[in-house]
């Protein structure tokens, strides 16, 4: 019963430092969010990276920069958390803007990243993909 006690006093104390999501002031620059946002992430806080991000993107829905700069760290943050379909999904959402009329206002370096992580989102899948056709070559 001792043991039970403490386990609920740590498991509580523990809880309440980790503290609840954090709120994303209003007054915070698009530089800023992005900033925050990377610093969350690189300290593997990444359902806080992502609260950034996603904030960077509802508050610049005008600029197309900013929106494919936080579409990319979001599907980014995906494929870190190796949440591979769902990056994949974003990623090629954010290709197809680059398919779109003003693609050439769109900033090219973000077109390439998703490039890369697509391929690596591909190499990841197809190892995980058990190669049985040794099995056939020597039973037949």
């Amino acid at each position: 019963m001792k043991h039970c006690i403490l386990f609920i006093l740590l498991s509580v104390l523990l809880f309440s430092c980790a503290g609840g999501p954090e709120e994303i002031p209003d007054d915070l620059s698009a530089m800023e969010l992005i900033q925050r946002g990377q610093e969350a992430s690189d300290k593997n806080r990444y359902g806080l990276s992502l609260l950034y991000y996603q904030a960077l993107l509802e508050r610049n829905r005008t600029n197309s920069t900013l929106v494919c700069t936080a579409e990319y760290e979001i599907a980014f943050i995906h494929y870190k958390e190796k949440n591979y379909d769902q990056a994949r999904d974003e990623l090629e959402a954010l290709l197809e803007r680059y398919e779109e009329e003003d693609a050439e206002t769109l900033p090219p370096e973000y077109r390439i990243l998703a490039d890369i992580v697509l391929k690596h989102i591909d190499e990841k899948q197809n190892a995980k993909l058990i190669d049985f056709s040794w099995l056939k070559k020597k039973s037949g």
